[in-house]
């Protein structure tokens, strides 16, 4: 199988990957997410990324996205729904991530919140600018999410603690 990209596409990939990252991190830090586990399982997360040279904050935030539905999954629900449906896919979208939200007991909006923004972003970059259609936010947020959780723990929650300093979070 032989894989055929351009220069173009990869441009618009990297650009929508850091139109995804940007939304999701800072909104999610704009919520609070590296303050606190704000559900279950997260303080285990955050304490286990301290333990092997991580950034207990950065943990926590990576934590509470794993644990439950936040602006990570919000933002890869509206682009997932916004390629399919358009900008009332984004809206199914944030209702989902609600009602999960919701499940996973959590009292906060960064999901939703995270949802909403992240459509408008593509409504913009695709609607708007005629710049990049929304399958490309998919593949953005999914590098996006893998540069954050799975790529190197410790870095990214030392990164992530840093930007809830300068956000004026912790």
């Amino acid at each position: 199988m032989e894989i055929n990209i351009s220069i173009l596409e990869l441009f618009k990939i990297l650009t929508a990957f850091v139109v995804c990252w940007i939304n999701f991190v800072v909104v999610d830090t704009i919520f609070g997410l590296p303050k606190k586990p704000g559900v279950y399982g997260a303080e285990v997360i955050g304490k286990k990324i301290e333990k092997v040279g991580g950034n207990i904050n950065g943990g926590y935030f990576m934590g509470n996205i794993v644990c439950s539905p936040d602006a990570s999954a919000g933002t890869l629900f509206a682009s997932i729904f916004y390629y399919v449906l358009g900008f009332k896919g984004v809206l199914i979208g944030a209702l989902l991530i609600y009602i999960g939200n919701r499940l996973c007991n959590d009292p906060g909006y960064a999901g939703t919140i995270g949802t909403i923004t992240a459509g408008i972003l593509i409504y913009v970059f695709s609607d708007v600018l005629h710049l990049i259609s929304p399958k490309y936010f998919i593949v953005g947020m999914v590098i996006a999410i893998l540069t954050i959780q799975g790529l190197y723990p410790q870095l990214s929650s030392k990164l992530l603690g840093h930007i809830a300093k300068k956000l004026r979070v912790l």
